[in-house]
């Protein structure tokens, strides 16, 4: 016989369990220890106490649900072995792949030993749980790329494409492409966006596909192509950790708990999180003179729209990973007159994201840029959209880059 109950110790789920685990009830395990690592879960406490077998097909799912932990920076931590059980675990050589505890007392020590926890700032934000650390970092610059003057007539030509080397742009967002000649990728234009030098850009043609480049900095022959955009440079003034206490997250709420804990005016952010409903848009169709509308109208008008802009009616990506990245600003007049076109009106940021496959991530802040290395390289990505106001999501982290205006 098999049974469990989950309780929160500390912020943790903890799950006691009683009975045998073995190949009858190892599915039963398997789900909720998937169902908690999806939920967000990172630190999963198991109690052994009422355990009195473990078979291999048992031990399989622990070991299976340590290693997804391990991925994103979690752990299964197990306490209150009888002997007979904890035997079995030191027979497989498993005392050595879980930490242990003798009993519940005894996790807080396991835990925050050694682990710089004190440096975490804490706040509650306008319904949002967020832990932060702070680093020294001077400020980041803004730069625009070509302009989006040409857009709403599909007027861009070749000599309004301009080139820029991936060593000047460590984060951005805008409409580019890859390629060498024009020719070659005057059609492949879409919506684009910089993360740490690897490149995404998502061509605007049927069945399209998103095309990337790690490491774009590496490549010294390498150049972007854009039609307009903009990029930053700079480092993390802050990284931090978000979750909705009672509900998702809407986006401009988690932009202005950004504000609340930088003093800066305008900010350089890069987002992991999990969506509870994206509303996002990308163009479905390359701006250029050749492909203007023939009634001569903005690609915008009603007329056009639907031929030019997928435009969400409903939100999509339900618990998928989104990475995004793009700037925010306190007060659009803070921009100035030559960037206030980069932040629409009504809207005080501008952020492109990136649609993964659903799947856990970590939350170490000390590790943001190794986790959004670990999905760019183990995740598939689906599309990137523009992100919308209205875009909702459940948890995350983010980095910031305070920006000198």
């Amino acid at each position: 016989m098999f049974e469990y109950t989950v309780t929160s110790v500390n912020s943790m789920k903890s799950i006691a369990v009683k009975g045998r685990i073995d190949a009858l009830s190892s599915s039963d395990i398997k789900k909720i220890f998937d169902d908690l690592i999806l939920a967000g879960e990172r630190i999963l406490l198991v109690d052994m106490t009422s355990v009195h077998y473990v078979s291999s097909a048992g031990l399989r799912i622990f070991i299976g649900a340590q290693k997804e932990l391990k991925k994103v920076g979690g752990e299964i931590i197990l306490f209150g072995f009888t002997d007979p059980v904890f035997e079995v675990f030191k027979m497989s050589g498993l005392d050595r792949f879980f930490r242990t505890a003798t009993d519940k007392n005894h996790i807080p020590e396991l835990l925050y030993k050694d682990t710089g926890r004190a440096e975490i700032n804490t706040r509650e934000i306008d319904g949002i749980t967020i832990e932060y650390i702070e680093r020294e970092a001077g400020n980041g610059s803004l730069f625009t790329v070509g302009s989006q003057d040409r857009t709403d007539d599909s007027s861009y030509t070749e000599q309004d494409v301009v080139s820029v080397q991936p060593a000047e742009m460590k984060f951005g967002c805008g409409l580019a492409a890859l390629g060498d000649t024009y020719d070659e990728y005057k059609h492949l234009f879409g919506e684009s966006m910089v993360i740490n030098n690897t490149f995404f850009f998502y061509p605007a043609v049927k069945r399209s596909s998103v095309d990337f480049l790690i490491n774009a900095h590496q490549n010294p022959g390498m150049t972007y192509k854009f039609l307009h955009g903009f990029g930053f440079n700079g480092d993390y003034r802050y990284i931090l950790s978000f979750q909705g206490i009672n509900a998702a997250v809407e986006l401009p709420s988690l932009i202005g708990s950004f504000f609340n804990i930088s003093r800066a005016n305008l900010l350089g952010v890069s987002i992991i999180a999990e969506s509870k409903g994206l509303w996002g848009m990308h163009i479905k169709r390359v701006p250029v003179a050749e492909q203007r509308p023939a009634n001569g109208k903005s690609i915008f008008d009603s007329e056009n729209f639907p031929d030019w802009i997928d435009f969400p009616v409903e939100p999509s990506c339900m618990n998928n990973i989104v990475v995004a990245t793009g700037i925010a600003v306190r007060e659009r007049a803070f921009l100035g007159h030559e960037k206030a076109s980069l932040v629409s009106e009504g809207s005080l940021f501008h952020l492109h994201g990136g649609v993964f496959d659903k799947a856990p991530f970590g939350n170490n802040l000390a590790e943001f840029d190794k986790e959004v290395t670990r999905i760019f390289n183990e995740r598939q990505i689906n599309k990137i959209q523009h992100i919308l106001g209205h875009s909702r999501f459940s948890r995350g982290m983010a980095a910031i880059v305070e920006i000198g205006v």
